[in-house]
């Protein structure tokens, strides 16, 4: 997709000249800001079809310019941040203010070029709603049985139209397979879109789902912007308990209204749930109601942790490394054969999702033709340990402390293996972020601490 107006918002001028230079030989047209100042003139003036904006600034800030574009609910243009001192919580403040996305600098001019293209996809909206290309096919990796299985089960229930809940430790490959599963279907070349309720503040799921009208300005939500297409619930039973009856009547009756509207609109998509925990569970305790469990619980598709399958990890390893030389540019090394066999023996407690970041450190940080086994190992042992159990001392404590010590380390780790990225913390042990990061506060404990890049 080409063709485009991007506003370019960066006080730095190299880096202004050089991604002016790489849109426009992908044919976008490019209009560049050295300010807040000059950015709100070409705001207003231009015909944009997408902002990059960069955090920090001499004048003001980039969340600032967001806030004031964001007023009237989301802003009028698509608005991917930028920045090179990036933190959790400033991308999690940006996706609240309506910003599309969130990349770090340096800039990889690969993931620059898809962020900008799943940016325009994502707003090129249509009078039946919002349409986006065909996404490029995720392929479950793997030639065990039991991923040959996993791919045989999702293109078996892709020629239905059947809602799916998709099951399996947090980092094993849910959101690849909800998307293998849309490209098998009839419905691939449709929308496929994501909301992550474990990842969204309590007060504004319902505007950022059912969409929202102000006046005559309309704010399509995931509902509407998934017509024809597959609607993906990440992590359903974090969705406030209050807003699931409303949820379950838009997916019975097909029909749903956006917040501030009584105008009635027709549902047409396949819906995915995905969890990282016990459902049933999460239904005993009241935070799933189980009539809503139970018309998502069609087809239950369960993706096992890749220790049960620790044959793949070699073609998981070439696969990961093969795709980020060729999409983020980074320099190809080869793993030798005592480096893939330290991998294999590994027992990945965060799944597929800690071998791609592994790989990913790997060919950044080190250097030479061929990643060694000594290299691997060092890079393993600056894992988080799986297996260690508190310290006697622990057990002399009164009880109240030691419960602290253990949640402070169980937070930290769990920090450390998602590279403090506090959303998928709040998944993994399933809190509400409100009430985590309280937790992490009163323990001490620091996101930005943990952050590798």
């Amino acid at each position: 997709m080409t063709g485009g107006c991007i506003l370019v918002v960066d006080d730095e001028p190299e880096i202004r000249r050089l991604v002016k230079e790489i849109l426009e030989d992908e044919q976008y047209q490019v209009v560049t800001a050295e300010d807040a100042t000059t950015a709100r003139e070409a705001y207003a003036n231009e015909r944009l079809d997408l902002v990059l904006l960069d955090i920090w600034m001499p004048d003001t800030d980039g969340i600032s310019l967001l806030k004031e574009w964001s007023r009237s609910g989301t802003p009028d243009v698509p608005v991917v941040m930028m920045s090179g001192h990036g933190t959790v919580d400033t991308a999690v403040e940006a996706t609240r203010l309506g910003a599309t996305d969130f990349i770090e600098k340096p800039l990889s001019m690969g993931k620059l070029l898809v962020t900008v293209e799943r940016a325009l996809q994502r707003t090129q909206q249509t009078p039946q709603g919002v349409q986006y290309n065909a996404p490029t096919v995720a392929i479950p990796a793997g030639k065990s049985a039991t991923m040959q299985q996993l791919r045989d089960d999702l293109e078996r229930v892709a020629a239905t139209d059947s809602c799916v809940l998709i099951t399996g430790e947090p980092g094993s490959g849910k959101s690849i397979a909800a998307h293998y599963l849309h490209c098998k279907s009839v419905r691939s070349r449709q929308p496929l879109v994501e909301i992550s309720f474990a990842a969204i503040p309590v007060d504004e799921v319902t505007a950022q789902l059912f969409g929202i009208r102000k006046g005559n300005r309309v704010f399509p939500g995931q509902l509407e912007q998934a017509r024809g297409g597959t609607l993906v619930l990440d992590e359903i039973a974090s969705l406030d308990p209050a807003l699931q009856p409303r949820l379950l009547r838009a997916l019975e009756e097909r029909r749903f209204e956006r917040v501030g509207s009584d105008e009635s609109l027709e549902l047409d998509i396949r819906v995915v749930a995905t969890s990282s925990h016990d459902l049933k569970v999460a239904v005993n305790d009241g935070r799933l109601r189980e009539d809503l469990y139970y018309f998502l619980n069609v087809v239950p598709i369960v993706i096992l942790p890749l220790r049960d399958h620790y044959e793949d990890v070699p073609e998981l390893v070439n696969f990961y490394c093969d795709r980020m030389v060729e999409h983020e540019q980074l320099p190809y090394r080869k793993f030798s054969t005592s480096a893939m066999n330290e991998l294999r023996n590994y027992s990945w407690p965060g799944n597929i999702q800690e071998l791609k970041n592994m790989v990913e450190r790997l060919l950044i940080l080190n250097r030479g033709v061929e990643i060694s086994a000594a290299e691997v190992e060092q890079a393993l042992v600056s894992q988080p340990a799986t297996n260690e159990t508190l310290p006697e001392a622990a057990f002399m404590l009164p009880l109240r402390a030691a419960r602290d010590q253990f949640e402070k380390a169980y937070l930290e780790y769990h920090l450390k293996r998602t590279n403090g990225n506090v959303s998928e913390l709040a998944a993994v042990a399933d809190m509400e972020r409100t009430h985590l990061y309280r937790k992490l506060k009163n323990l001490g404990v620091n996101p930005k601490s943990v952050r590798t890049k």
